[in-house]
């Protein structure tokens, strides 16, 4: 069983950054690839991108490539998610989950945080 807990989130204007960190305990963490989602009000989870169990690739959807870096220091138990150039759109409840493969499918994911808000004001 793997506990994942996130912080780092709050309010920020447009245009400025933010780094998300994930910390886990109770699991060997370095096993797992770890993905970020999001979720806004009304709006469906939407991934956010994922970084491999040893942090040597990752992938992102193309709409946030460019912007939002993920990495992950397995010493650590640490995974991270790097967000420049915020903009209101952004703004959501992120996520980071644990999972045996790289996906970009939250079903595939099994292991989940309690979430942190993430506002970004114009």
């Amino acid at each position: 069983q793997v506990q994942l807990v996130e912080s780092g989130g709050g309010l920020v204007q447009a245009g400025g950054s933010l780094r998300l960190s994930c910390a886990a305990s109770g699991g060997t963490f370095s096993s797992y690839a770890m993905g970020w989602f999001r979720q806004a009000p009304g709006k469906e989870r939407e991934f956010v991108g994922v970084v491999s169990a040893r942090g040597r690739s990752a992938f992102y959807p193309e709409s946030l490539k460019g912007r939002f870096t993920i990495s992950r220091d397995n010493a650590k138990n640490t995974v991270y998610l790097q967000m420049n150039s915020l903009k209101p759109e952004d703004t959501a409840v992120y996520y980071c989950a644990a999972s045996g493969s790289m996906s970009y499918s939250w079903r595939t994911y099994d292991y989940w945080g309690q979430g942190i808000q993430v506002t970004v004001s114009s």
